[in-house]
């Protein structure tokens, strides 16, 4: 059992948790929620002895390991599946010690402890893991420095489910998966034996995965029994319960003191007055119910909508010549509201970028209609936001003739106030940024947005008001989402992507998920077709391997294929530099230019050329550092496309 006693827990000087309690059990499987800042991770580094209680104590029996998720992967040049083998640390060290060991008794004696520990089912049950996490087969001998930082979060996903534990603490571990590996690790999950405690802001795989809920709300622990979507409607009976007793109380308390002021200066009500006194003092206050400020905003409609919005006839999109959809003849009508569903790296951002203009199609015609206002969000725009500039600068920039007051309301809007318009950028989590960037892109009023994983950074309240929204949006929409919670409400129609193709998909999500189940088992038997399993053994693991390879023979192999790749790379890296090179040039260059034009001196002196001229390279130098972020862009997916071959 896992005990927390009357905890107090700080952040610097602030009070997370004060005076609470919590006790949990083998089998529990807890989501914890609560606003940001509330405590949640604060909780799981007091767990890990990574911050210390500033009262009370935590205790769980000592035999009890603990697995958590780690948040950084150095550059290692082991492969991700020895790097995931590692992750059951015992069973490592015994394989690499059966590798080298030469001392036949040792050997005998090693040889019951592999078997004890399960070690000769270790390699499967990696591949098992990083399958299941999306990797193919010929991915899990590449070396862990070749994955990018969101396939090395998977990495450490997986090498934490390796490690034998008694208690697993998972801190947001959807953030990185698609919606086949979500759906993947929910199952994982469910068969878990341990005590399992997980932050998401992901409904639905809260609902899928937990027995129970424990909010951090007022620096306490509240504990509920059973799923998220439970825990919201016990919550709200019971705030409603204490908002009619707080009233209630209110009531009486108005009817005692109004007693107390009438009475209390006449000698024959004194005695009756002094009792109402002190039954006052005595009465324990109802605590009155909290707003919890949630967030709302709106998507205004659009000014008009064509139809057909646009099409694409024998199209192909891809970079370069590495083409990933081929053939596409597809119709986006108005008011379609469009979910695009298929497993990693099928193409779903792919399309949305072309559709976007963002990589122009390796062939046939993309015809967008007169008229057409596309809103576009993606996860590389959190990062083209000025860090130094503020909100207010930002929506200056969309909109450079509305007044400071227009732009002030807007924001509002998005739950920007007050100093929030006028502080920097850099200073925003990773929510408010991308809640900047939606009311950039939606000020405009398009009449179709194309949102890849709008809700990546939001926690849930957010997520629950761009759901909202989006809900109510009259214009169209293409989404790509892993939060089932936000395909549901917003998405009328599901386009499956597949195969090198888009077609519709004649069912729902739990429709998908049985077809997602078919594609998995379809790949894993092409995967072993293809490639044998030795094929991604170490030195260490091919110890103990029922077959025997040639070891010289694949690290020529190994070699050979790194050179192979390096050569594809090289040209492709050093265009990368150049851009970024010419990148920071221009930007240097802009900010140099905004802060001209920004000085109240320039206008002083009613020099109408001066200042012409200073918009006009502005403007230009605007233009010139998209294009060149764009291309920048484009090289990075094909390098992108060439380190996942």
């Amino acid at each position: 059992m896992l005990t927390l006693s009357n905890i107090t827990v700080l952040r610097g000087a602030k009070v997370l948790l004060k005076d609470t309690s919590l006790t949990a059990n083998r089998g529990d499987r807890i989501g914890l929620v609560g606003n940001n800042g509330s405590g949640k991770s604060s909780l799981f580094a007091v767990l890990r002895d990574e911050l210390m209680l500033e009262g009370g104590t935590s205790q769980w029996p000592p035999a009890w390991r603990m697995a958590h998720v780690a948040q950084e992967t150095p550059a290692l040049p082991h492969a991700a599946v020895d790097y995931v083998l590692q992750g059951d640390a015992t069973t490592w060290k015994l394989l690499q010690e059966a590798a080298t060991s030469t001392d036949l008794n040792r050997l005998g004696y090693l040889q019951t402890e592999l078997e004890d520990a399960d070690a000769y089912t270790a390699k499967s049950r990696a591949e098992a893991l990083l399958a299941g996490l999306g990797f193919k087969q010929s991915e899990m001998s590449r070396p862990v420095a070749e994955f990018s930082g969101g396939w090395r979060m998977r990495l450490n996903l997986a090498r934490a489910l390796m490690a034998p534990s008694e208690i697993l603490l998972l801190d947001e571990p959807t953030n990185h998966l698609d919606l086949d590996a979500i759906l993947w690790l929910e199952r994982w999950l469910g068969q878990y034996p341990g005590l399992l405690m997980v932050i998401s802001h992901d409904r639905e795989f809260l609902d899928g995965v937990v027995n129970s809920i424990v909010h951090i709300e007022f620096q306490k622990l509240h504990r509920y029994t059973g799923t998220y979507s439970g825990f919201e409607s016990a919550r709200a009976l019971r705030m409603s319960q204490q908002q009619v007793a707080f009233s209630r109380q209110q009531e009486h308390i108005r009817k005692l003191e109004g007693f107390i002021s009438r009475f209390k200066a006449k000698a024959s009500k004194a005695r009756q007055a002094q009792s109402r006194v002190k039954m006052l003092e005595r009465l324990e206050r109802v605590a009155p119910l909290l707003a919890n400020n949630p967030v709302a905003f709106d998507f205004e409609a659009p000014q008009r909508t064509p139809d057909p919005l646009l099409s694409m006839e024998s199209v192909e999109c891809g970079y370069g010549e590495h083409k990933i959809l081929k053939n596409l003849t597809l119709t986006v009508r108005a008011g379609s509201r469009i979910g695009l569903l298929g497993i990693n790296g099928a193409g779903k951002s792919t399309l949305v970028k072309t559709l976007a203009g963002e990589i122009a199609p390796l062939a046939g015609v993309l015809r967008p209609a007169k008229g057409l206002e596309l809103g576009y969000f993606a996860q590389h725009q959190l990062e083209m936001l000025d860090r130094e500039a503020t909100p207010l600068t930002h929506m200056r920039r969309v909109d450079g003739q509305a007044r400071e007051q227009e732009l002030r309301n807007y924001l509002g809007r998005f739950h920007f106030h007050g100093d929030m318009c006028t502080a920097q950028v850099g200073l925003f989590s990773g929510g408010e940024k991308a809640r900047l960037a939606l009311a950039m892109i939606v000020y405009k009023k398009p009449n179709l947005l194309l949102l890849d994983e709008p809700t990546n950074h939001l926690d849930l309240q957010t997520r629950e008001a761009l759901t909202a929204a989006l809900a109510e949006y009259e214009g169209s929409l293409i989404l790509v989402s892993h939060d089932r919670h936000l395909l549901r409400a917003a998405a009328d129609e599901l386009w499956l992507v597949a195969e090198g193709g888009v077609q519709e998909f004649d069912g729902d999500l739990e429709d998908y998920r049985s077809w997602m189940s078919e594609a998995r088992r379809t790949q894993r038997s092409s995967d072993k077709s293809t490639f044998e399993k030795s094929n991604t053994a170490s030195p260490v693991t091919a110890a103990v391997a029922e077959t025997k390879i040639d070891r010289k023979e694949y690290r020529k192999a190994n070699a050979a294929e790194r050179a192979r790749l390096a050569e594809l790379k090289k040209p492709l890296t050093q265009q990368l530099a150049r851009l970024e090179e010419k990148m920071s040039e221009l930007q240097n260059l802009l900010n140099s230019l905004n802060t001209q034009i920004a000085d109240p001196k320039l206008y002083e002196t009613a020099d109408g050329a001066k200042i012409a001229q200073l918009s006009q390279e502005q403007a230009y130098t605007a233009r010139e550092l998209s294009n060149l972020e764009n291309q920048w862009l484009q090289v990075q997916e094909q390098l992108d496309a060439i380190v996942a071959q």
